[in-house]
This record gives structure tokens, sequence and C-alpha cells, in this order.
């Protein structure tokens, strides 16, 4: 085990240098509150690629992918390779098409309410809220359960000295230092992976003996044609799809990016990038289950596949390794964090313009930079006293796999109407909730509906495929049952920026 002072030496170290890079950076270029939460059109193709792959990949990816790895195989592995690919791509299409028909806009919660009215805004409010906050909890559970494991260092201190330094930045430069301290933190992420890929790799004895002990543990892990990986890696899929379309995250980063074109290039670039960053990593799950003594059967009290990639690390591995894997696991968690912190900010911060009576720039500005505070202390909180929230993920995808496609609708269809998105969104989750194999206690106790619920889906496939399948069929139908027409011209006329078009401070690659 690495040296708990070690460990947090490094873990200062890193903090302190990448909070001096956000303040430096965003000195200077923040004079309004358009500048604190959507930097507008200051990042060209190379920022713009960086801070889409650095924000999406959180210390999830040490803890997710490899499980799914563990669990179902080099099917699953691909699969969720896959379905983190297709939001970015969606996104590539979707984004030149928001920044055309809301080009002053900033959150899609103000996108909602003017074009769906109250009902369908308040739902996808506690949709998007509820998704990224839970995000932001579990992230900070991962970075404090890694470093509790490799190092022994006790959870409050990590939770504690990551999220208030990552506040430090966050809430002094908003969103240009988060794409600041994106940028060299994609630098480094990448090659510091693809060196503890490699490293392991040695480690174990050359890639043959890796795969050799994986052929004499469970040779069913390599069969890319099993079902269960299959069925999994696609629920995966419906899951990512749905999250990411709800996530404020990429709203941000659409208006942040200098033009359309930088919009649909770096979406697409990232696509790739995304997908074999979660291909590496969920591959590490395999190579654990045939290396060390990973426990995947989940009903066992010894079940550890969720840390697959850290049980792989304590096999004796050197401790430039583990610290290689440790400042890793930091500057990931730092890339998603920071950015969700100024997300679940700007989401509300956007809504208050049209809440309160003509406020100031300044005082919207306090406003976001007060929410940015109140959401650091709550998900530490929560990261510390509820280590079970990384349970509360799938729940979180299901809601937004249910309103992903009627949400997004609306910039494409003038027919279909705020009731007829939100009864679809609740038709979706109703079907999705129907198969979800967690809160399964909760769900079955509904009186007269519980009795009546098929099986739960352990693979979850008919859960948020269903959910997915569902709500889009029925905002399709929905749209064809009414002679409305919504004018989309509305959007930009009704969606201004805060300061009255005075132009913000741009920057360049």
């Amino acid at each position: 085990m690495v040296s708990s002072t070690v460990a947090l030496g490094l873990t200062v170290a890193t903090l302190v240098a990448f909070t001096g890079v956000g303040v430096w950076f965003s000195r200077g270029r923040v004079g309004s509150v358009e500048d604190l939460i959507t930097a507008r059109d200051s990042a060209g193709s190379r920022r713009t690629t960086a801070t889409l792959v650095a924000s999406v990949m959180g210390v999830w990816v040490l803890f997710s992918a490899p499980e799914a790895g563990a669990s179902f195989g080099i099917a699953a592995v691909v699969g969720y390779a896959v379905g983190e690919a297709v939001p970015m791509l969606v996104y590539a299409r979707l984004g030149p098409r928001i920044r055309k028909l809301i080009p002053e806009g900033h959150s899609l919660t103000e996108y909602a309410h003017a074009r769906y009215g109250t009902a369908m805004y308040a739902f996808v409010l506690l949709v998007s809220a509820l998704y990224m906050f839970i995000f932001l909890a579990a992230e900070l559970t991962g970075i404090a359960g890694a470093l509790s494991l490799v190092a022994g260092v006790p959870q409050w201190q990590t939770a504690l000295l990551v999220g208030g330094f990552v506040l430090l930045y966050t809430s002094y430069g908003g969103l240009r230092a988060s794409i600041a301290t994106d940028a060299v933190q994609a630098v480094i992420v990448i090659p510091l992976l693809l060196l503890a890929f490699a490293g392991a790799l040695v480690a174990l004895g050359g890639p043959a003996a890796a795969i050799d002990g994986i052929t004499e543990t469970n040779p069913a892990l390599l069969d890319l044609g099993a079902v269960a990986g299959l069925q999994f890696g696609l629920a995966l899929a419906f899951a990512i799809l749905g999250a990411e379309l709800i996530n404020q995250t990429w709203w941000q980063r659409i208006y942040a990016a200098d033009s359309s074109e930088t919009v649909g290039r770096s979406f697409r670039t990232a696509a790739l990038a995304n997908g074999a960053i979660v291909f590496v990593t969920a591959f590490f799950g395999v190579v654990a289950v045939g290396n060390a003594a990973v426990v995947t059967d989940p009903a066992s009290a010894g079940y550890n596949a969720d840390a697959a990639f850290f049980v792989l690390l304590g096999e004796a591995f050197p401790e430039w390794l583990v610290l290689a894997a440790v400042l890793l696991a930091l500057l990931l968690v730092m890339s998603s964090i920071d950015t969700l912190f100024n997300a679940l900010s700007s989401l509300v911060t956007a809504d208050l313009a049209r809440l309160l009576a003509a406020p100031s720039d300044r005082r919207l500005a306090l406003g976001s930079r007060a929410l940015t505070i109140a959401v650091a202390v709550a998900a530490i909180y929560v990261s510390l006293r509820a280590q079970s929230v990384l349970r509360l993920f799938f729940f979180a995808d299901l809601l937004g796999a249910a309103v992903a496609f009627p949400l997004v609708y609306g910039l494409y269809s003038t027919r279909i109407t705020g009731p007829g998105a939100l009864a679809s969104s609740l038709t979706g989750l109703a079907v999705g909730l129907a198969f979800f194999p967690d809160l399964r206690g909760v769900i079955t106790s509904i009186p007269v509906v519980g009795g009546l619920l098929p099986a739960a889906d352990p693979l979850y496939l008919t859960s948020f495929g269903g959910a997915f399948v569902v709500s889009t069929a029925a905002a399709l139908v929905a749209a064809r049952l009414t002679d409305a027409g919504f004018d989309l011209g509305r959007l930009s006329r009704e969606i201004r920026r805060f300061d009255d078009g005075r132009t913000d401070a741009r920057s360049s690659d």
C-alpha cells in the first residue's frame, strides 16, 4: 500500500497546481455573468475538444467501466465504449441546431420553459439537476474511496480537499476556469491512462500472460458474442444517451465554442476519444478478473467488481504504478466535478434572470457563485454520509432515458406540445420503472400496481431501452394528434443574453 502521506502530498500538490491554472487563466476575463456561466464564443476547436473529453471522463471510468468488463466481458466493454461515443455524435448534429435556434441561450431549462411551458420545465429541471448532483456526489465518493483503498487516506480528508480546491477556482473563474483546466487535464490524462494500462500489463508478465489469466479464470469473458454482455452493453447505450441529453454540461460548451463548425468537429473528435478511453478502462476489468481476486457475484458479501481496477493494482504492483493511478483518478475527478459545479449553478442562474425583477449583472454573478458554493458543500456532505450514492446512478440514468427524446424533439417538431412532451416522458418512465431492478422493494409496494409488475430485468435493457423507446414513440404519436404549430423563431426572441448584447472578452487557441 502506498504511504498515505505520499498520496496526500501528491493530491495537495496537484490540486494547488490546477487551482492556480484556473485562477490565472480566468483572471480579468470574467467581467459579467455571461462570462461566468457561458464563456460565449471563447473556445476554438482544440480547447473545445479537450474540454469535451475531460468533462465526461470522471473517476467513474475507473469504477463503473471496469465493473462492466469484469461482470460481463468483452461484449460489454465494446457496448460501453460505443454507448459513450454515441451521445457525442448526437451532439455533433444537435449542437449547431441549438446555436441556430437559440443563439443567445444559456441552459436547457430555459429552452424547456420557452418551448414547453412551466410543467415540462419543472420536470426537466428536477431530472437534470438530480442527475448532475448524483454524478457530482458519486465522483467525490469515488475518489475518496479510491485513495482510502490504495493509500489508507481518510475519506473525509480527500472529499474536503478535492471539493474545496476545485470550488476555489470554479467559483472565481466559472466556465472559463473549467475549460482552461480541462485542456491541461486532457493532455495529461490520456498518456497517463495508457501508461497505467501498459504498466499493468508489464507487471503481469506481458499481454499474453494477462490473456492467459483470463482464459484460465473465465474464458467466457472473451466471447464477443456473449448474450448477457451484449444486452448490458446495449442497455448502457440507452442509459448514457438519455443521461447526456439532459446534462447541462454540454449545453454550456455548445455556447462556449467559437462557431457551429467548431461544435460539430469537436463533438465528433470527442466521440472517438471518449469511446477509446472507456474501452481501455473497461478492459481493465476483464484483465482484473483473470489476474486478481475479483468477486463478480453481486449476491456475494465479498463483491468487489466495482473496484476491479484498484483490486488489480493491489496485486503487488510497483509503487510508481499505484501513484500514477492515484494521479490519474485525481485528474479525472477534478475535470468532471468542476464541470458539474458550473453546470448546476448555471442551470439555476439562467432562470434567476427570468424570475427576478430586472436583476443586475452583479446580483446574478453573486447568485451564481453562491449556488456553486451551496452545491459544493451539499455534494461533499452527501459523499461522506451516503456512500451508496453510486447505486443511484442508474435511477438518474432512467429518468434521463425517459425525458431525453421528448425534450430535444421540440427543437425539430413544431407540433409537439408541453403536455404531450410531459405525458410522453412520464409514460416512458413508467415502463422503465416496471422493469427496473433497483429500488424494487419501493416500486412493488405501490398499492394495486405493485403486484401486477413484470419481473425485473437484471441487465437493465428492457428498463432503459423501454423508457427511451416508449417515450420516443409516445412523443411522435403526441405530435401527430395535435394541430398545434409552435413558432420555433420564438425561442430566439424569448431567450436573450443577460448583458443586453455587450461583447464578451474572447480568446483563441
